[in-house]
C-alpha cells in the first residue's frame, strides 16, 4: 500500500482481500487465484510431510505424545466413516476422509497467522496482494465441493452402473411411471446441484466471515487507546472462538464428504 495513502477502513480491507490473480486468456472466469493455488499446494504438501514423519518414526510400542496424537485423529476419523459407510472403507472412503480433514485443517488454520506480519513480509519479497487463507475464497472451496461432487457421481455409477444410475435419476423417489419421470429428474437435479453448493459455501462463508471480523478488529485496534483494549480483548475472544469453528469445519466438509459417497453406494 503506498505510504501517501490515507488509511480508511474501505482501503485496509480491500487491501487485505485481494488475490494474487493471474489472468488466462481473457481473463474474467478464467482467472487463477494464485495464492490460493500456491496455499494449498504448500499446505498439502505440510500435511503429507507430517504425517510422513511421524510415520517413519512410529513405534510398535508405547507411542510418543506425536505419534499418540496421530493415532488419535486417525482413529477418530475411521470411526466416524465406519458409522456412516457401510461398506469397506479403507479402500477409499477412510483415507479420501482424513486426507480432506487434515487439508482443510491446515487452509483453515491459517486463519490465526498474523495477517499484517505476515503480508508485509511477503510483500518484501513479493507480490503486493496475497490471502493467506485458501478456504476464505470460493474457488477453493468450489473446487474441493465438485471434486467430491465427481467422486459421488463415480461412484454411483460403478456402483449402479449407467443404467442403473439414469434409471435412478427418472423413476426415484415418486416411482417409475412415465408421467413422472420429468419430476423426478427435475428434484433429482435439484438435489444434485445443492449439494456442491452446500458444501463450498458453507466452508467459505465461515471462513471468509472469520477473516473479515479479524480485519476489523485490527482495524478498530489502530484508532487509539480504547480501540486497542476492546480490539484486543474482543480479538482474543473471537480468536478463541476461532479455535473451535477452524477445526468444525473441517469436521463438516469431511463428514459431508463421507456422507455424499455413502450415498452414492446406497439405492433409493
Amino acid at each position: 500500500m503506498a505510504a501517501e495513502e490515507v488509511l480508511t477502513p474501505t482501503s485496509y480491507i480491500s487491501h487485505h482481500l485481494m488475490f494474487l490473480a493471474q489472468p488466462v486468456g481473457q481473463g474474467g472466469f478464467w482467472t487463477i487465484h494464485v495464492d490460493s493455488l500456491v496455499m494449498s499446494v504448500l499446505l498439502g504438501f505440510v500435511g503429507i510431510g507430517l504425517i510422513w514423519l511421524v510415520g517413519r518414526t512410529a513405534t510398535a510400542g508405547v507411542p510418543n505424545k506425536r505419534q499418540a496424537f496421530v493415532e488419535l485423529i486417525f482413529d477418530f476419523v475411521d470411526e466416524q466413516v465406519r458409522g456412516i459407510f457401510h461398506g469397506d472403507p479403507n479402500k477409499f472412503v477412510a483415507p479420501a476422509a482424513l486426507t480432506v480433514f487434515l487439508w482443510v485443517l491446515l487452509m483453515n488454520a491459517t486463519a490465526f497467522l498474523p495477517i499484517d506480519i505476515t503480508t508485509k513480509a511477503i510483500h518484501a519479497v513479493g507480490p503486493e496482494e496475497f490471502r493467506l487463507t485458501p478456504t476464505a475464497d470460493i474457488n477453493t472451496t468450489f473446487a474441493l465441493a465438485l471434486s467430491v461432487w465427481l467422486l459421488m457421481i463415480y461412484f454411483s455409477i460403478k456402483v449402479k452402473g449407467l443404467g442403473g444410475w439414469i434409471h435412478e435419476l427418472f423413476c426415484t423417489p415418486f416411482g417409475s411411471n412415465p408421467l413422472l419421470w420429468l419430476f423426478n429428474f427435475l428434484f433429482n437435479l435439484v438435489e444434485l446441484v445443492s449439494k456442491p453448493l452446500s458444501h463450498a459455501l458453507r466452508l467459505f462463508g465461515n471462513l471468509y466471515a472469520g477473516e473479515i471480523i479479524f480485519l476489523l478488529l485490527w482495524l478498530w485496534a489502530a484508532t487509539g487507546l480504547v480501540g486497542t483494549f476492546g480490539g484486543v480483548v474482543l480479538g482474543l475472544g473471537w480468536a478463541i472462538f476461532h479455535l473451535l469453528i477452524v477445526p468444525l469445519q473441517a469436521y463438516i466438509f469431511m463428514m459431508l464428504t463421507i456422507v455424499y459417497i455413502s450415498m452414492a453406494h446406497e439405492s433409493h
